[in-house]
C-alpha cells in the first residue's frame, strides 16, 4: 500500500492525555469504517491508530490519540506532527472493519479504543439501516469519556442508537453504569448467539471478551477486534 504525506490541519485536546489529531491527504482516501492507518516514523517503524471518521468522509482522517508523559510510542508520533506540519502514513489497513450481516450490533471501546467504534458508528447512522447498534464505552473516569455528551445527543436523534457508558472508579455523583466495560455487557445479554460484536482495547480486554462471550453463544465469526490477529 502506497505512502500518503498528509497535512496536519490540527491538534486539539480531548482530555488533558488524549489529542484529536485532523489530517487533510492530497485526495480521499479509501478505507472501511473501522479500519486503521500506519504512520510511518521510520522504514521499519510503522505505527497503527485506528481512523475515527467514518468512510462516507474520506476527504479527512481523524485519529484520536492518547499519550500520557509515559506513552512515548504515541508522544512521538504527536511531536513528529507538531514539528513537521505533515506525517506519512498508509491505509486503510484491518480486517475488523463494519461487516453488517442484519444482526443488532454491539461496540465496545476501552479509553482511546473508541476511535474504532466510533468510525463504525457514524458509518452506520450515515446509512437507511434499522439495525439496532449499541455502544459500550469504558473509561477509569467519567472525563475519559470525551466524547459522551455528543453521543447522548445522537441516541436521542435516532432510534437505532444506544450509548452505554460505564465509569471504573466512579465518582459520588455519577449516575450511570460502573466497574468493566464488557461486564456492563454481560449483565444486558444472556445469550450472544443472536449479536454481532465489535472491540477495542487493550489486548487482556479483548482476549476476555472473547472467552466470556463466546461461552454464552457468540459465534467468532461475528466477533471483529484488530487484536485478534495477535491473540
Amino acid at each position: 500500500m502506497s505512502e500518503i504525506v498528509c497535512k496536519v490541519d490540527s491538534i486539539s485536546p480531548l482530555t488533558s492525555e488524549v489529542y484529536k489529531v485532523a489530517l487533510i491527504p492530497p485526495s480521499p482516501v479509501e478505507f472501511k469504517a473501522g479500519q486503521y492507518v500506519l504512520v510511518h516514523m521510520g522504514e521499519k517503524d510503522q505505527r497503527p491508530f485506528s481512523i475515527a471518521n467514518p468512510a462516507t468522509d474520506n476527504n479527512r482522517i481523524e485519529l484520536h490519540i492518547g499519550a500520557d508523559p509515559e506513552n512515548t510510542y504515541a508522544g512521538e508520533v504527536l511531536a513528529r506532527m507538531q514539528e513537521d506540519g505533515e506525517i506519512a502514513l498508509s491505509g486503510g489497513h484491518g480486517e475488523a472493519y463494519l461487516q453488517p450481516n442484519g444482526m443488532p450490533m454491539v461496540l465496545i471501546a476501552g479509553g482511546t479504543g473508541f476511535s474504532y467504534t466510533y468510525s463504525i458508528l457514524q458509518q452506520h447512522l450515515a446509512g437507511d439501516s434499522s439495525i439496532p447498534l449499541t455502544l459500550y464505552w469504558g473509561g477509569r473516569h467519567a472525563e475519559d469519556l470525551y466524547l459522551a455528551d455528543e453521543l447522548r445527543a445522537l441516541a436521542e436523534k435516532h432510534d437505532n442508537f444506544s450509548f452505554i457508558p460505564v465509569v471504573e472508579f466512579a465518582h459520588d455523583d455519577w449516575q450511570g453504569r460502573t466497574g468493566w466495560v464488557h461486564h456492563a455487557v454481560m449483565a444486558d445479554h444472556a445469550d450472544f448467539s443472536h449479536l454481532q460484536v465489535y472491540v477495542a482495547g487493550r489486548f487482556e480486554m479483548a482476549r476476555t471478551v472473547r472467552e466470556d462471550f463466546t461461552v454464552r453463544g457468540l459465534n467468532k465469526k461475528n466477533l471483529f477486534g484488530d487484536a485478534f490477529a495477535f491473540i
